[in-house]
């Protein structure tokens, strides 16, 4: 019977997992509910992506349970080195077994900001691989794991401890950002064989690609794939890229989303008919010129798309591929000159659209003979945003429009890179929404001034309810 009740209890609290307030309370019940809760919330104790985030409050919490997990000796040599150390406390629970998502570069975080001005580098590495054999030993499992390029892998060759087959033989989630040892890669892929998610960010294009390309290949059941690096020149090392693409090809029946930043080199494209969302990040620095390997595609279960530095033309053929199931589009596009068959293919194929993003350099107003017929098609957006850089974009037309046309779905927008002096066609706009249901609204821009002086002409509306939340450079108002 108690078997069942903490059944009953894990299945309710893992409903619950990303609400931590109602998790905390649950500790507070009795020892049953405190036994249940305790390996929900300790599953992923740090969640931010950003260790520099990190709160001084949360990296002394979390450096203190590290700390009660430590030997006998290795806490007193800390103690008498490390004035501030905490006198030591039993744990109630073996926290760190609980852990399912490890980050080399939180953990380093942790490490560093309590302990790097006391030990010189020689006693530091010592402190660090015990540290990590509390992580990576035959009672841990993980399913999540993100090792980062300013993590020194040197000292921490990973595949070779103890226990790591046992540790990460479940993994779900890997995230790696690098290139400098693909002994890592290959090690892990000699023991990972479930990775559902692969997150590759490179630093250049490596000469060894082998640990990439291996773990790729052995993956059983390959669901989402991100792959993106930072260029050294206008030209990647296209090889590898071919290569990837060719062995995305083997995981078509199983890869569901996709995200990359270089040219398709081949057609491989055209083998991923079962993806859901599809992501062409092209860099800046690099002119798309070789549109043929994205043309006569087809996607007939596309929800989301996000492109950047196509050509218009190629976006629009790829709209048109989707069968009408895409619910977000996300489109960066410097090159305007088939701007109005482009919204065309938005409204006609996409009915169930729901989230809308246009990012135009220049030549915007060409979006305004169908942008309206947008408005009107797609009765189920529910948000705006729309970026350009166009000095002369006509804003008073594009808030008319919004006001007569908007789907009464539509309540939640995003403006970037309005001047301060144009604020007062939002105000219009406002005024003339006063009787609808209250919106959101997000304004960016480089101005210093600006939150401090957009603030004050938009305040009013947030007092009177026409706005609901308010972001101005991302602080609200």
């Amino acid at each position: 019977m108690v078997y069942l009740i903490n059944d009953v209890l894990y299945s309710i609290f893992e409903e619950l997992s990303n609400d931590k307030k109602s998790l905390y309370s649950c500790l507070l019940v009795d020892r049953t509910w405190c036994v249940v809760a305790v390996p929900i919330l300790w599953k992923n104790p740090i969640r931010t992506d950003n260790p520099n985030y990190l709160s001084e409050k949360a990296v002394c919490a979390l450096y203190n349970v590290i700390y009660s997990h430590l030997s006998v000796e290795l806490r007193e040599y800390l103690k008498r080195r490390k004035s501030d150390t905490e006198t030591y406390q039993h744990p109630s629970f073996n926290y760190i077994n609980f852990w399912r998502h490890l980050d080399f570069d939180h953990l380093n975080c942790i490490i560093d900001r309590k302990l790097i001005r006391t030990f010189n580098d020689s006693n530091m590495s010592i402190i660090r691989n015990e540290i990590l054999k509390l992580f990576i030993n035959r009672d841990t499992k993980f399913t999540h794991l993100s090792i980062y390029i300013n993590y020194d892998y040197k000292l921490y060759p990973i595949h070779q401890i103890s226990g790591t087959e046992h540790c990460f033989s479940e993994l779900e989630s890997f995230c790696y950002k690098g290139n400098n040892d693909q002994s890592i890669l290959e090690g892990l892929a000699r023991i990972c064989k479930s990775i559902r998610k692969l997150v590759f960010e490179i630093i250049c294009c490596p000469t060894d690609n082998s640990g990439f390309i291996k773990l790729i290949e052995v993956q059983k059941n390959l669901n989402d794939v991100c792959i993106i690096h930072i260029y050294d020149g206008d030209d990647p090392n296209n090889s590898f890229f071919k290569t990837i693409e060719q062995i995305l090809i083997n995981h078509a029946n199983t890869l569901k989303y996709l995200k990359i930043d270089w040219k398709p080199i081949t057609r491989f494209l055209s083998y991923l008919v079962n993806l859901l969302s599809l992501e062409i990040r092209i860099p800046h620095s690099v002119y798309y010129n070789e549109p043929d390997n994205l043309k006569n595609l087809s996607f007939p279960i596309l929800r989301i798309l996000k492109v950047r530095q196509i050509p218009s033309k190629i976006i629009t053929n790829l709209i048109e591929s989707t069968k009408g199931n895409l619910v977000k589009v996300k489109i960066y596009c410097d090159s305007v000159n088939n701007i109005k068959r482009l919204i065309q293919a938005i409204y006609q194929n996409c009915p169930n659209l729901e989230y809308l993003k246009l990012l135009l350099l220049s030549n915007a107003d060409l979006i305004f003979p169908e942008f309206e017929n947008l408005l009107i098609k797609c009765k189920f957006l529910s948000e705006l945003v729309f970026k350009t850089y166009d000095a002369k974009f006509d804003w008073v037309n594009l808030f008319s429009i919004l006001t007569k046309s908007s789907p009464i779905s539509l309540i939640n927008f995003k403006f970037d890179f309005i001047k301060v002096q144009d604020i007062k066609y939002i105000t219009l706009f406002l005024d003339d929404w006063k009787d609808r249901y209250p919106i959101s609204l997000r304004l960016n821009n480089n101005n210093i001034n600006y939150y401090a002086e957009v603030k004050q002409q938009l305040q009013d509306y947030k007092t009177k309810g026409i706005i609901k939340k308010c972001y101005i450079n991302r602080r609200e108002i």
